[in-house]
């Protein structure tokens, strides 16, 4: 596949069977809060976008297109480069802003279910966060007004509406967001078409290649995993590349699946990022292991490979993430029925072969890699409020039910230890409770990728968990972050500064089918 078309296919990969299985009716769920359906006068933009969610259809697979839902934007002002269309793709598109920008983005939605946008990763008011209490229905506008204030890096944005995320993700509505600054443009990292965006997920189609979704119950407990591997939204990928250095920007952008991403050769994983942009310096990584939600960002070097080499990116297998303990992947993947067919659905933990790169061409190339990637902000754990005293959130399921502290979510409530200080540092303790019993009697062994809004926070130290051996090389611990993985049994400290916002944002499990479920919970910054 050439670089155009693998960039036409740059953000594909999300669906949901519309003509599929469903477990409810989303089209009305109610809100809380009306929509902002006016923009601010006193707001001047440097790019105005207007973004649109209807459903569509994609060529996927020969014979009948797939339905799918997906996003479409147009610059109204500012440069046109700020919106780049993806060729070919249901989702997308991407967005380029420059830290310092002040962006308004004007969504409108033309489909059936209630939605919302999140940006995911990003820094701006809790109004223009996309929580589920600002649902929009069709018909109605959302105006999203913000200054852009993150660090450089690979950023993204997908719909967030209560009970209704996992299949509005899957259906197609995903999109990345690229923001640029001057230390970055300052480094000689591959640009154009050596900075390739990989977008990784599971799916699974019927025999009239529609896309399908939650079978039965189990899956919605345990979390969505799919028979097929889609990149860029397309099964068996395949790019070809030069003898040159690229960029790899990798997204997990599965609805519960983890990756143990790894090159079939033995190379090591070059990491000069994380969530939150581009780390101080490079790390090397056997293998990195990627929750949903998070994102790396790969210096790939194919100087000296042969023409006609094939390199192939794949996930390792690993152990910690079965279904339950008496109720495996395995057997998980024989529960479904599709059509007259048994579903063959790789466990949380197979090996999977993801994509496969192939050096077609010679081309010079004089870079190399930086020692120094940026000076990345520091936080003070001297400063913590509660340096000896962490906020603790407990993950865990209770009767089949996944609960924080015990709790679900409540649109507009938060707990007493749910409510922090503007302008104050915190240590949070997340845990991942082994605790429930499986169908069968087995102990729950799920694992929980956590995201928090609003900001990015530092992770301080992380512990031995189920599967440990399996998993403790691939943690890139020491760059900024907004999402991070809980193995069964995992504790994980982490500091985070809560700063030029108040108000309500969530924090949540980012298996989709458990933020569905109400793993999901708000915290309230206040003067």
């Amino acid at each position: 596949m050439d670089r155009r078309k693998f960039m036409g296919y740059a953000l594909a990969g999300a669906g949901i069977g519309l003509g599929g299985v469903a477990l409810w009716n989303p089209l009305k769920l109610g809100r809380s809060f009306s929509a902002r359906p006016e923009i601010s006068p006193d707001f001047e933009p440097d790019v105005d976008i207007d973004l649109r969610a209807r459903p569509a259809e994609i060529q996927i697979f020969p014979g009948r297109p797939t339905r799918v839902q997906r996003y479409f934007a147009k610059v109204l002002q500012g440069s046109p480069e700020a919106v780049q269309e993806i060729e070919g793709s249901y989702l997308g598109p991407i967005f380029r802003f420059k830290k310092g920008q002040k962006v308004r983005i004007r969504f409108t939605s033309e489909i059936r279910q209630v939605t919302i946008v999140h940006w995911h990763g990003l820094h701006v008011p809790s109004e223009m966060d996309g929580h589920p209490r600002y649902v929009i229905e069709r018909g109605e506008t959302y105006v999203y007004e913000f200054e852009v204030k993150d660090r450089a890096g690979m950023y993204w944005f997908h719909p967030h509406p209560h009970k209704i995320t996992g299949p509005q993700v899957y259906s197609g509505l995903a999109g990345l967001l690229f923001i640029s600054d001057d230390e970055e443009e300052r480094l000689d990292l591959p640009a154009g078409e050596y900075d390739l965006p990989i977008v990784i997920q599971d799916r699974t189609f019927d025999d009239e290649n529609q896309l399908v979704y939650l079978s039965n119950s189990m899956e919605r407990m345990i979390g969505f995993l799919g028979e097929r591997i889609l990149v860029n939204g397309r099964p068996e990928a395949e790019i070809s590349v030069a003898t040159r250095i690229y960029r790899f920007r990798i997204l997990n952008g599965s609805n519960s699946r983890i990756y143990k991403l790894a090159w079939d050769d033995g190379t090591p994983l070059t990491v000069i990022g994380t969530d939150g942009g581009l780390l101080d310096r490079p790390v090397q990584r056997p293998y990195v292991v990627l929750g949903p939600a998070e994102r790396v960002d790969l210096w790939v070097d194919f100087c000296k490979r042969p023409i006609g080499s094939v390199l192939t990116l794949k996930s390792l297998p690993f152990s910690g993430a079965a279904s339950s303990g008496m109720m495996g992947g395995g057997m998980m993947g024989m529960m479904g029925r599709r059509r007259g067919r048994r579903r063959n659905v790789p466990e949380n933990g197979a090996e999977l072969v993801l994509l496969r790169v192939k050096v077609e061409r010679k081309e010079p190339e004089n870079r190399t890699l930086p020692e120094s990637l940026s000076n990345m902000p520091q936080l003070d754990l001297a400063e913590a409020v509660n340096r000896d005293r962490p906020r603790t959130f407990r993950f865990s399921m209770q009767h089949m039910q996944p609960v924080i502290n015990g709790r679900t979510f409540q649109m507009t409530k938060v707990a007493s230890d749910e409510i922090v200080r503007l302008n104050t540092t915190e240590v949070w303790e997340l845990i991942n409770e082994n605790s429930g019993m499986g169908m069968m009697g087995g102990m729950m062994q799920i694992p929980h990728p956590v995201h928090i809004h609003g900001l990015q926070f530092r992770i301080l130290e992380r512990s031995a968990s189920a599967g440990w051996e399996s998993i403790r090389d691939g943690f890139v611990d020491s760059g900024w972050k907004d999402s991070l993985l809980l193995m069964p049994g995992m504790r994980v400290k982490i500091l985070l500064r809560f700063q030029d916002y108040t108000g309500l944002f969530l924090y949540h499990c980012h298996n989709l089918e458990h933020e569905d479920l109400g793993m999901m919970r708000n915290y309230l910054v206040k003067e």
